[in-house]
């Protein structure tokens, strides 16, 4: 399986638990030059834009700890340019989360962290 293919795979089960917590779909894998948005969620009437981390195992810091504040920094400038082209959503209040996802496909193991940043934090 490409790289492509395995975040493909691994954002489908973000999605997956997302909904099941009962949260609606709006859009994903969402591109432009200076940064991406995996998924785009609506939790009641809040915005929440996903980050997915896969990471076969956590030798390297796991999948959490790879979202650094330049990471952040993207993620909320792709948001922000999103809520641009979206104005009708512009006026929501929105949040930041993250999905770590370990193990495999078969046996996932999902750590999502609601609010795991602020535009605050990123100073």
């Amino acid at each position: 399986m490409t790289t492509r293919e395995t975040g493909q795979t691994f954002e489908t089960i973000a999605r997956t638990q997302l909904e099941q917590a009962g949260l609606k779909f709006i859009a994903g894998n969402v591109s432009f030059r200076f940064g991406e948005l995996d998924l785009i969620m609506r939790d009641g009437e809040l915005l929440v834009f996903v980050e997915v981390r896969y990471r076969r195992n956590s030798r390297f810091g796991g999948g959490l700890l790879s979202v650094t504040g330049a990471k952040q920094r993207r993620i909320a400038l792709a948001a922000s340019a999103w809520l641009v082209e979206n104005p009708h959503q512009a006026q929501r209040a929105c949040r930041f989360d993250v999905i770590a996802i370990g193990g495999d496909e078969q046996s996932p193991e999902i750590n999502w962290v609601k609010a795991a940043f602020t535009l605050d934090d990123l100073g």
